[in-house]
């Protein structure tokens, strides 16, 4: 019985994700898992294996053909498959059916409502927004997810716009700030900038101080920058709460 011949420039391979870059007049593919291409694109995914199907770069996935080496040299300057597949990995398209990228748009959608609703408030009672509100605030501005950036990215670009159609906030984080007296009136100036509000302000009898207060969040790191030079590293900032949200029921969806 005669053998099948079976060509070894070819493999085949199912089930696969294709990330297509087109180089030198030429299209090369790589065979990736499903889900893992866009996690080592966010550097949640770090182990190549996970990502790639098989360290080999091909002109055509689907029909298992495998690109020549002289046509890799010729477009990359190497023949290293691995590199090569890397490079091919950051800049090249990930290709999906017209079902699966709806699907994933979808679900960016509303992981991006999600945050949203996790990070701020209706100002008036200072309680969050259910995901479906927010979802519905993204529609009536005609929010599109852009597939190529990570949810919180976009969730924190789209709250402005969301001003426009609901009342909405940043949730507020509520810290204490300690520091001594010699630097007391100079650094509560600056600190008064940056503070959303102050809420409590006191002093031990001696030399040491506290002041509680609201602050947006994304002002942290330079409310804690700011108290670390300005005391020589003898000041601090404690977080004495992620949310100054309102207690009471919570709305269901």
């Amino acid at each position: 019985m005669s053998k099948i011949f079976t060509p070894t420039n070819q493999i085949r391979l199912t089930n696969v994700a294709v990330v297509r870059m087109k180089k030198g007049g030429k299209r090369f593919e790589i065979a990736c898992y499903r889900n893992k291409v866009v996690s080592w694109r966010n550097n949640l995914e770090k182990d190549i294996d996970e990502v790639l199907q098989t360290h080999t770069v091909f002109i055509n996935v689907s029909k298992g053909q495998v690109a020549k080496k002289e046509d890799l040299i010729a477009a990359f300057g190497n023949d290293n498959q691995t590199e090569i597949c890397k490079e091919i990995l950051a800049k090249g398209e990930l290709q999906v059916s017209d079902k699966e990228r709806h699907s994933a748009l979808d679900s960016m959608f509303k992981d991006i409502a999600t945050i949203v609703s996790e990070k701020c408030v209706n100002p008036e009672s200072k309680r969050p927004y259910p995901v479906s509100m927010i979802e519905k605030a993204m529609k009536d501005i005609h929010f599109s997810v852009k597939p190529n950036r990570n949810s919180k990215q976009q969730a924190l670009e789209i709250i402005p716009q969301l001003k426009a159609v609901i009342p909405l906030e940043r949730a507020q984080m509520k810290i204490r700030i300690v520091y001594s007296n010699k630097t007391a009136k100079k650094l509560k100036e600056k600190i008064v900038k940056l503070v959303t509000k102050i809420e409590n302000e006191c002093w031990d009898g001696g030399n040491l101080g506290s002041i509680d207060c609201l602050i947006d969040p994304g002002k942290y790191r330079e409310i804690d920058e700011l108290i670390r030079a300005e005391t020589r590293g003898q000041g601090m900032v404690e977080l004495m709460s992620l949310k100054e949200i309102t207690e009471g029921e919570e709305v269901l969806e």
